[in-house]
């Protein structure tokens, strides 16, 4: 069983930045794909940013060239550098974990979940 804990959330202005972690324990962390979901209140969760176990990442439309993901596998630890940040991204952010071999932006395909981080972007 893997567990997955998020940090780093907080609230920002626009145009700021922020890093959000997700530690994990309990599994192979580098046998995983992870991604970055994020969810706002009556929507559905949506992918943001994934890293596969081969190193590949993959980025939403709405926020490639602001956010960038990465791991430590030293650290089980998986990044997301948020830079140029806007009220859209406000959001609960949740970091997902799950054995592929690409990786899939639909959050069902996922097995593991973090509790989720919330980051708010005022104008």
């Amino acid at each position: 069983q893997v567990r997955l804990v998020e940090s780093g959330g907080g609230l920002v202005q626009a145009g700021g930045s922020l890093r959000l972690s997700c530690a994990a324990s309990g599994g192979n962390f580098g046998g995983y794909s992870m991604g970055w979901f994020r969810q706002t209140s009556g929507k559905e969760r949506e992918f943001a940013a994934g890293d596969s176990r081969s190193g590949g990442t993959y980025y939403a439309d709405s926020v490639r060239g602001r956010f960038s993901i990465s791991r430590d596998n030293a650290k089980n630890t998986v990044y997301l550098q948020m830079d140029s940040l806007k009220p859209e991204d406000t959001a609960v952010y949740y970091c997902a974990a799950g054995v592929f071999r690409d990786i899939p932006t639909d959050p069902n395909l996922y097995n593991y979940w973090g509790q989720g981080t919330q980051v708010t972007v005022s104008s």
